[in-house]
């Protein structure tokens, strides 16, 4: 149960994030925002890491930093996706690999959830293509897009799959090593994409608020498959597109579709399913 509360609050972290991330993006560049969450999250981890203790291991510095990496790319490509194609077809289809693809690697490793949280497992797979749905778009699914998309959504998996093989006690200093993977390859990206200047204003603070949020749900991320299985945390975290429809609708006041509604009634039921398995 506390493995599924901690994937709850990381699902919850990354979507609040992405909803925020997504309004300052509105008003400046994405990577724009990026190049101040990231590097903030950095600068948290650094102040926290200590009190929390744990082993400093070069393993599992090597793990945090490598899926850092991944994310920073992830990111990167995410939004090249949505800037450039239907987020209709982009949303869903990254989300149901950042989903799906951890399950199969875990299973593949000799993971066995019960089949209770099987079940609820299929009904979180479906339940992220359909919270992830956006109105039709007039923007093509080109190749371009497709690899893009393809890219982002099988470059978060691996970023989820590599923090699993974390060792316990080892504290926020994978985390750190993390953050500083990230936060690298994002300014490799912005100083590429001519971006490498900081947002002023209303964007500037989205961002720092960013930046918390970051923290936030990668340490119940971490904690979260430290304590529970890779193939079922994985499902649960990758809900996260529902936090940021929910406030979307709540303080933007978009309207969720039937599907989008459909898909979070699902969410619910499969994290319980989920739940009651553990």
């Amino acid at each position: 149960m506390g493995a599924v509360l901690l994937a709850l609050l990381a699902a919850a972290g990354y979507g609040v994030s992405d909803f925020v991330g997504g309004v300052a993006a509105r008003r400046v560049a994405a990577l724009r925002v990026v190049l101040v969450s990231y590097p903030l999250s950095v600068l948290l981890v650094a102040a926290v890491a200590p009190v929390v203790g744990g082993r400093v291991e070069l393993g599992s510095l090597l793990w945090g930093l490598a899926a850092g990496a991944t994310a920073g790319l992830a990111v990167w490509w995410f939004y090249l996706a949505l800037a450039t194609g239907p987020m209709s077809v982009v949303s869903p289809l990254t989300a149901v690999l950042v989903a799906g693809l951890p399950l199969l690697f875990a299973v593949a490793r000799g993971e066995r959830p019960g089949q209770l949280a099987l079940v609820g497992a299929g009904l979180a797979l479906v339940a992220v293509v359909l919270v992830s749905r956006e109105a039709p778009s007039a923007l093509p699914f080109t190749r371009r897009v497709a690899l893009l998309t393809v890219g982002s959504g099988v470059a978060f998996a691996v970023y989820f799959v590599l923090l699993a093989q974390v060792d316990t006690g080892t504290g926020l200093w994978p985390l750190l090593a993390s953050r500083v993977g990230a936060a690298s390859v994002v300014l490799v990206a912005a100083v590429v994409a001519g971006q490498l200047r900081a947002p002023r204003g209303v964007p500037l603070r989205l961002a720092l608020l960013a930046g918390v949020l970051d923290v936030v749900a990668n340490t119940a991320f971490l904690f979260a498959v430290q304590g529970g299985l890779l193939s079922l945390v994985s499902v649960i975290t990758a809900l996260y597109p529902a936090a940021t429809v929910l406030l979307a609708a709540v303080v933007l006041g978009e309207r969720t579709g039937r599907v989008q509604q459909v898909g979070m009634a699902l969410a619910a039921v499969a994290v319980g399913l989920i739940a009651a398995q553990g």
